[in-house]
């Protein structure tokens, strides 16, 4: 399973890429709006930050199945290859799904609640679809199973298409998936954080120091 970064803002993209093996950055409007610069410019950076080889996710906004394809278009353009154009599945929105999959576009289908939603992406050519976990929660479903039941759908069906999951609340739920061994989860750089934040990790290394430091004298190492 990839790991991919759910924001828009600098800094914390580049403290995650420091310390955690990404595969690159989702963004939306409303993660865009966050990081309170014009989408082109803020893209173009995150483009810099992370390279020509990781994936890069923007979001397209018309309404019309056109227009949703121009801007695929403009993006793509602007943002240069591995860039994928996050398309909301809508009925306008899988009719331009399918008109840039035939382009050879990469397409991100995205506001998926349902697995019919999905299922209808990946027959369309979408190389992604994303289930927002949290969110499907939130309207008492299962996001988890939800996504778990787009993996299978792919797969059965051979599609190519793979799961980008998201919306997350916590570590359990991406480590439910990657056990499952969906294709890819975008995940906030606050909950990425929190993979590795654990007092039983923290104890055990400062245990290890100081006992280290016993045996050879304050502040030695191996080198």
């Amino acid at each position: 399973m990839k790991l991919i970064v759910d924001d828009a803002d600098l800094e914390s993209i580049r403290q995650i890429y420091e310390y955690f093996p990404c595969a690159g950055v989702t963004t939306n409007p409303s993660i865009l709006l966050k990081a309170k610069r014009p989408p082109y410019e803020a893209l173009k950076a995150i483009r810099e930050l992370i390279g020509p080889d990781a994936e890069l996710h923007a979001q397209v906004v018309g309404a019309k199945a056109e227009d949703m394809v121009k801007e695929g278009h403009r993006i793509c353009e602007v943002l240069g290859g591995n860039t994928f154009i996050k398309v909301p599945v809508t009925r306008e929105g899988l009719k331009a799904i399918k008109i840039l999959g035939k382009e050879g576009y990469s397409v991100t289908a995205t506001a998926v609640y349902t697995q019919m939603q999905a299922y209808l992406a990946g027959q369309a050519g979408a190389a992604y679809a994303a289930p927002y976990i949290n969110r499907i929660d939130n309207l008492g479903a299962n996001g988890v199973s939800v996504a778990k039941d787009i993996h299978d759908i792919f797969r059965r069906n051979n599609m190519k298409a793979e799961v980008l999951a998201a919306s997350f609340k916590n570590t359990q739920q991406v480590l439910e998936l990657a056990k499952y061994g969906v294709g890819a989860a975008t995940i906030s750089a606050g909950v990425i954080e929190g993979f590795l934040k654990l007092d039983a990790v923290a104890s055990a290394v400062d245990r290890f120091t100081c006992d280290f430091y016993e045996l050879c004298g304050e502040g030695k190492t191996m080198l």
